[in-house]
């Protein structure tokens, strides 16, 4: 029997463990092949190569992200093989099934609800005819126009499972693409905004398993490792143990992700890793979601936010471990002048990344259930976004993701710094206020809808400061200049500001730096630059600060001269000249 499992992934560099489980877990009597596409890929490509695989049976992993491309996919590849058996598997089918089942009639055979490592081999000996239909647990399916639906098996014996790993036809890749690993299954929490909270209980995987597989990964030239656990640090133990192994025996070049609840983070865990971990070996992702009590209270979420800043602060000062902090727009009862509180609440913490997201009524969910008693309205077609609720009107929505548009450009590439550190704190009165206000600037202006260059950032935010009377522009503007000079390893070509110092003047300020270059700082004079070194790789523009006293902290204004000197394979050297005077 010629079985494919597949799957359309959201970008090139993901790769999908679901589909690798079950073939895993279906070996040694069957040997499916695995084919993966993005959600990017024309439906007639993948249907192409779909079909020159002559399957008998294939398998679709199904997520928010992809049901409606797989759909479209599902019915093209049921027309030209309509011999082909398709089963689609996965969160987005596994509740609700009744819906898909009928929705899809003419095209999915069998639904294959919650884990599938049993149900999946199970149903694979049923169309080999080794067993009966009635034999398959946890599949659901149509039957004369009757809805059938079979019992979900005991829960599988993770520390049984075989390893997803060790496919020679992956070695190529492993190396290219994020690598996802598994160490637990479940989550302790009731969150009723996420499909997690619906499995009870947490389970391990078997310990030393996953660290042979992390050995492997790292050997076979994986460098994104990503724990896909719902909350990594549930068992400090583990989490300690794992952190300890990673840290003895990573490769160079290697991060891991997590996804860790904060607020549960012990200061000792903490101050273990910033007194051991290599810096950039670890990445945290913590899903803060909401700072408003009440709204946390309606979800059940469970979040001591004091806690939660403790940790978050405690990391970031040990200077190892960027964070990724998520919030989530549209949660129940949290209008927009608290949403904005807890966009500020957050964002104080300065998190490397912070995403702003919207809320998702996924099927199965606490919140699906209850949407009537607060008001939503929602696209009923995945992704689910909401439009609104009883207190946060579309219109509100809309300005948030103009604000998340520019948070994105702006504090998430991390391109400005200086910059918009400035203007959150002296600029505007909070921080969301400038990225609201920047973002609707940005969307009138319809900028959303082209393409942009880095200079293209500058000069937009420049345009819009421009509006602002109450911003120091002399100040933005210097460290604008700062801010895009710091990016370059080499004197840029192209400068998106206009003032520069003539070519007659550099030679004086040269000619003066060669006989007391201590007024461009000790390292500079060490440095003992021909006339020719200096012309080719430095730069002298207009600026307005003091860069001394910057570094320090401190914004002294001052009309001078920034030298920038560019040293490829470094940061660039900078010095403000203020005692240089020419003729």
């Amino acid at each position: 029997m010629n079985i494919v499992l597949t799957t359309l992934n959201a970008k090139y560099i993901h790769t999908n463990i679901a589909i690798r489980y079950l073939k895993a877990a279906a070996l040694p009597e069957f040997n499916p092949t695995i084919v993966e596409y993005t959600i990017k890929d024309p439906t007639f490509n993948i249907v192409t190569d779909l079909y020159q695989h002559k399957p008998d049976v294939v398998g679709f992993s199904c997520y928010i992200w992809n049901i409606e491309e797989t759909i479209r996919v599902v019915k093209m590849l049921k027309t030209v093989s309509p011999q082909t058996k398709i089963v689609l598997g996965g969160p987005e089918v596994s509740y609700d099934s009744n819906y898909w089942v009928r929705r899809l009639e003419n095209e999915v055979d069998f639904i294959i609800m919650g884990e599938g490592e049993v149900s999946f081999k199970q149903l694979l000996k049923y169309l080999n005819e080794e067993i009966q239909l009635d034999e398959v647990p946890g599949v659901c399916y149509l039957e004369d126009g009757k809805f059938k639906i079979h019992p979900q098996p005991t829960k599988v014996d993770l520390r049984e499972l075989p390893s997803p790993y060790r496919f020679e036809e992956d070695l190529p890749h492993l190396g290219k693409r994020i690598q996802y690993i598994e160490t637990s299954r479940g989550c302790p929490f009731s969150c009723q905004f996420c499909l997690s909270s619906i499995e009870v209980g947490v389970r391990y995987f078997n310990r030393e398993k996953i660290k042979e597989d992390i050995r492997y990964l790292m050997d076979n030239g994986a460098k994104t490792i990503k724990f896909v656990d719902r909350t990594f640090n549930i068992s400090r133990s583990y989490a300690m143990e794992m952190f300890q192994f990673l840290i003895d025996e990573h490769k160079p070049g290697v991060v891991f992700q997590f996804e860790i609840t904060a607020d549960i983070m012990r200061p000792e865990v903490i101050q273990f890793l910033n007194d051991n971990a290599p810096k950039g070996l670890f990445r945290f992702e913590i899903g803060v979601q909401s700072t408003n009590d009440e709204t946390n209270e309606l979800v059940k979420r469970r979040q001591n936010f004091e806690k939660l800043k403790r940790t978050v602060t405690m990391v970031k000062d040990g200077g190892k471990i960027d964070q990724h902090l998520d919030l989530i727009a549209g949660l129940p009862e949290e209008d927009y002048n608290s949403f904005r509180k807890t966009f500020n609440d957050v964002f104080a913490m300065r998190p490397e990344e912070l995403q702003l997201g919207f809320l998702k009524l996924l099927r199965g969910t606490g919140l699906r259930v209850e949407a009537e008693k607060y008001g939503y309205t929602y696209v009923d077609i995945a992704p689910y976004e909401i439009f609104s609720n009883k207190v946060l009107t579309f219109d509100e929505i809309i300005r948030i993701k103009q604000a998340e548009d520019v948070l994105e450009k702006y504090w998430n590439d991390h391109r400005m710094d200086n910059t918009i550190e400035y203007l959150v704190t002296e600029g505007f009165e909070t921080p969301f206020d400038f990225f609201q206000n920047f973002g609707t600037f940005w969307e009138e202006k319809g900028w959303s809808r082209i393409g942009h260059q880095l200079e293209d950032l500058f000069n937009r935010l420049e345009e819009f400061l421009l509006t602002q009377p109450h911003v120091n522009q002399s100040v933005v503007r210097s460290l604008m200049k700062l801010d895009y000079l710091s990016k370059q390893q080499f004197q840029p070509r192209k400068l998106w500001f206009e003032e520069r110092i003539q070519q007659e003047e550099q030679k004086q300020i040269y000619n003066i730096l060669k006989e007391s270059p201590e007024l461009a700082g000790s390292e500079f004079a060490e440095m003992k630059l021909t006339e020719k070194e200096f012309f080719k790789h430095s730069l002298l523009v207009p600026f307005g600060i003091d860069h001394e006293a910057y570094k320090n902290g401190e914004i002294l204004e001052q009309d001078g001269i920034l030298l920038t000197l560019f040293r490829p394979g470094q940061m660039p050297y900078f010095a403000t000249l203020k005692e240089i005077k020419t003729t």
